[in-house]
């Protein structure tokens, strides 16, 4: 992999390559709004995409027709509908039928209901933005009146995009049906566990109970995962699992995999009981032959690893053990990687987490934003517990290829350098810090000029630790209309005088600090930055700025400036006029 190219997903063009993060999200989110917009037109205007070019015209290479081909009122008409996804449509059609009292048969109602249980209550996401809208700005409605349905909404749901209304379409149909068997009763379960109404889908499957039907595994599933939205206490929520799976046995419906990560993700709000419960289902999946997916370790991990304050076992041992040997495949809506070694400051398990997510194609369970906070806190855990070189080379091989560091990665990265006594490499990071967009950050401006000044370094170093001094210095005077310059602090311009003076840069020393700086801030220079001055000065053989300096001491009152005067007449030559 060229450590320099940035992600696959972007243009192979410098003006189209992101810089940071923040350019990184708005590029990958730009592209994806671009697809989604043309998904718009091609939808809301198909007329206009109906002519096709090619010989010979290949049907699976061509756009996907949109428009109903079948006119009239029928059943046929109905399904081609249906299966176009035209929600509102449909219904409208299933309505007419209904009047004119032309039968549908069995079948094709329950795919009405597939389509209206997953889409919920049929309205455009326009439609329901709109409407979402209105009901935030209805006036004379409290705060808290308008807060609460909405975080209780959230609470029981599993899914955002949508609502479930009360006697919406889907409940309407399923009344009006002259039979019904044990898929209507299951795709109504599934849709409203889909859509956050889990108390009416356990009233749904009692009455599937009632009509002696039986449920298949998906829809067991789905109530699985409600039921932490059905109970609050802990054990009530373990005991109703079981009775789910009880029911399971009596139908003699075989369990998959998602029925186990179904139980498991059901066993993270379940507390301690999870804990204990929890090895018990990935023994019973090794006893049917089953094999985990990455949603399965998740849900593991997520039970045993609720805080980094937890003290570590030996599960994350164990998952990974399992995870190093395989390349995973999606199987889960769910599947992820977990970050949790990187929180508990376990530099191997760290290293063994890396080592598997490279195998195959196990990346790619990571989307963009979750990829760059692993790598983050990966590199993190790096600056903390691994030597400078090793450092070093994974910052070279990661930085702006595999992730775009944070202000907290560089600031890592700066205080490893400091521990490893590594200062020379500060300017190569300083460049990176512009580019990444952190060179008007108070916090590294500070750590950056206070890690350079701190000590005396070779004149090579030194005038490279100038040379960003000087960058410093320009931030802090932007007269640009993009940007609002940044304002002094006492120890900044001290710092960057500091650099100046080693450096042997006497007149921005001054200019920069002694002059006007200080006096416009009301900040007084330290005794450091007034001596590496007085020795610049020496250096390059400039009395008078010397004597400025003397008189700038004195006429702020400061303790140091007889000690100034005495070094400057015992280390100056001072013609008559200056004495």
């Amino acid at each position: 992999q060229d450590p320099t190219a940035a992600h696959y997903m972007f243009y192979d063009d410098p003006y189209l390559m992101p810089r940071n993060a923040a350019s990184s999200r708005l590029f990958a989110l730009s592209k994806e709004s671009g697809r989604n917009a043309a998904k718009y037109i091609v939808k809301q205007f198909p007329q206009y995409f109906d002519k096709t070019f090619a010989e010979p015209n290949v049907a699976c290479l061509m756009p996907e027709t949109l428009t109903p081909q079948i006119e009239g009122v029928s059943e046929e008409a109905l399904k081609e509908r249906i299966h176009l996804r035209r929600v509102e449509d449909s219904v409208h059609l299933f309505d007419q039928l209904m009047q004119a009292g032309t039968p549908v048969s069995l079948e094709t109602t329950n795919s009405l209901l597939d389509l209206l249980c997953f889409y919920g209550d049929g309205e455009s996401s326009l439609e329901e933005e709109k409407e979402q809208k209105e009901d935030l700005e209805e006036p004379g409605v409290n705060t808290s009146e308008q807060k609460a349905p909405r975080r209780q909404f959230q609470r029981g749901s599993q899914s955002f995009g949508s609502r479930w209304r009360e006697n919406n379409n889907a409940e309407r149909i399923f009344k009006i049906m002259p039979e019904r068997n044990a898929h209507s009763y299951c795709t109504m379960i599934r849709g409203m566990v889909k859509h956050g109404v889990s108390a009416k889908a356990y009233d749904m499957y009692i009455d599937l109970l009632n009509e002696r039907h039986k449920a298949d595994v998906h829809t067991f599933n789905a109530l699985i995962t409600a039921v932490p939205f059905l109970k609050d206490r802990f054990l009530e929520r373990w005991e109703l699992a079981k009775v789910f799976l009880n029911h399971m046995v009596q139908q003699e419906v075989q369990p998959n995999l998602l029925t186990f990560n179904a139980l498991l993700k059901t066993l993270r709000r379940c507390g301690g009981v999870g804990r204990s419960m929890s090895l018990l289902v990935i023994k019973e999946m090794e006893a049917l032959g089953i094999e985990p997916s990455l949603a399965t370790y998740d849900h593991l991990l997520a039970i045993f690893y609720r805080g980094v304050d937890l003290s570590p076992s030996g599960i994350i041992s164990e998952v990974l053990d399992d995870v190093e040997k395989r390349s995973f495949t999606p199987q889960d809506p769910d599947d992820g990687m977990d970050l949790s070694c990187c929180d508990l400051k376990d530099i191997k398990l760290a290293y063994r987490l890396n080592k598997a997510m490279e195998k195959g194609d196990n990346w790619k369970f990571l989307d963009m934003d979750r990829l760059n906070a692993y790598w983050s806190k990966f590199f993190s855990l790096l600056c903390m517990m691994e030597q400078i070189d090793v450092v070093l080379k994974w910052y070279k091989e990661m930085s702006l290829s595999l992730f775009y560091p944070t202000p907290k990665n560089v600031l890592d990265l700066l205080q490893a350098l400091d521990a490893a006594d590594h200062l020379e490499v500060i300017p190569s990071v300083w460049e990176d810090m512009k580019q990444l967009g952190f060179n008007r950050r108070q916090d590294l401006l500070e750590e950056v000029l206070s890690l350079m000044s701190r000590e005396q370094h070779p004149e090579e170093i030194q005038l490279a630790f100038a040379k960003c001094a000087e960058d410093i210095k320009a931030v802090h005077e932007q007269t640009g209309r993009e940007q609002v310059p940044l304002e002094w602090t006492g120890s900044a311009l001290g710092h960057v005088a500091v650099l100046f003076s080693r450096a042997g840069r006497t007149q921005d020393a001054w200019y920069v600090n002694l002059m006007e700086r200080f006096q416009q801030i009301n900040r007084i220079p330290t005794d450091q930055v007034m001596d590496e001055f007085l020795n610049c000065a020496k250096q390059t053989n400039c009395p008078d700025e010397a004597i400025k300096l003397v008189k700038l001491a004195a006429s702020l009152g400061l303790p140091a400036a007889q000690r100034l005067k005495s070094r400057m007449e015992k280390e100056f030559e001072l013609s008559e006029k200056q004495k």
